[in-house]
């Protein structure tokens, strides 16, 4: 074993662009060079996943930065894949960095003869060899529950205060956070308390599975900013309505700071023609070329708040500094100015 093991990152396929970029701020924050392992991670004809690493690991810390995003069934299969080559190469502790986790929404059961999908995956995780988690932005908190390993959930909100703080600077005040429902209003209530403005939630009623009957704003909104905050953004087709009711009841703007950008099926060009005046969400899940290509679409930057979590599970010191805005904004110096 390693007189001074060293924290080493590996990346699948899913989020190559983020994990680059999380090894870059390694390198900067601890002035050494870090690079991902070499590896391939490849697919037989058939499309079965083969796994070759390409250096030595015995004995290291080894994170998999792994977002379980589309197509997920794959990607979650690389990342179980890699951590037993990894396991089987006798990697002193293995921590899969999920950016985003797949099958989150699954969280529970909500009628008769439906799994619990979310804990399933948490089973075969920890049982493929997993020794610990890092994610952003569980759908539901219980989820870390599902794991019988360390779960060190990070959030969006701090790093989306900063954002606000330095986009909206002296229009706070003239703010309303709205949540797009019942469920998200902690989430929402957490981010209005940080920038210090109101809270409003659009309450909707479904007829059925994916479609809505009635949608309705419980606040005053009138001549504010809204902003909706949520965890996913899919088809964003509640999204665009909920924006669409907040105009009609008099909000000035209405911007959207979402963590996962799923952005499924014809999301984008829902977003790009909606009311929106902007859409904000992170790097957790791959942009494609059409959502950078759209106009009302910005992405804000996880490497700096992944890269220093990995520093302090490698080097045993607290995560939870990492929950608040004045432990990121040093981090995030350069991208954000506060004030």
């Amino acid at each position: 074993m390693p007189i001074h093991v060293e924290p080493k990152l590996i990346a699948g396929n899913s989020n190559q662009s983020l994990a680059k970029a999380v090894a870059r701020r390694m390198s900067l924050h601890r002035g050494v060079a870090v690079d991902l392992v070499q590896a391939r991670v490849e697919r037989f004809n058939d499309q079965e996943i083969f796994v070759e690493v390409f250096e030595n690991v015995r004995g290291e810390d080894m994170f998999i930065i792994q977002s379980t995003s589309n197509p997920a069934n794959d990607t979650l299969m690389e990342l179980m894949i890699m951590t037993d080559a990894l396991r089987r190469s006798s990697a002193h502790r293995i921590t899969a960095v999920i950016p985003y986790f797949g099958y989150a929404r699954q969280d529970r059961r909500a009628k008769a003869r439906t799994p619990i999908s979310a804990k399933l995956v948490a089973n075969l995780l920890t049982r493929a060899g997993i020794d610990r988690v890092l994610t952003l932005d569980l759908h539901a908190a219980q989820i870390q529950g599902f794991f019988d390993v360390p779960v060190d959930n990070l959030y969006a909100a701090p790093v989306f205060a900063l954002d606000i703080e330095h986009h909206f600077n002296g229009r706070t005040a003239e703010m309303t956070v709205v949540s797009p429902d019942v469920g998200g209003v902690a989430r929402a209530r957490e981010l209005a308390q940080r920038i210090g403005c109101g809270l409003a939630i659009v309450d909707k009623r479904r007829a059925r599975a994916g479609e809505i009957a009635e949608m309705t704003v419980i606040g005053d909104v009138k001549d504010q900013i809204c902003v909706i905050v949520d965890d996913i953004v899919d088809t964003a087709g509640t999204l665009c309505k909920a924006a669409e009711l907040l105009c009609e009841h008099g909000a000035k703007e209405v911007h959207a700071y979402i963590t996962h950008g799923v952005l499924s099926g014809p999301a984008v060009e829902r977003v790009s023609g909606s009311m929106l005046k902007s859409l904000v969400i992170t790097d957790s899940i791959e942009p494609t070329d059409k959502v950078k290509a759209a106009h009302n679409i910005r992405i804000v930057p996880t490497a700096p708040m992944f890269a220093q979590a990995i520093l302090n599970i490698w080097n045993g010191t607290s995560v939870s500094s990492l929950f608040e805005a004045d432990s990121l904004a040093p981090i995030y110096e350069g991208m954000y100015s506060r004030g």
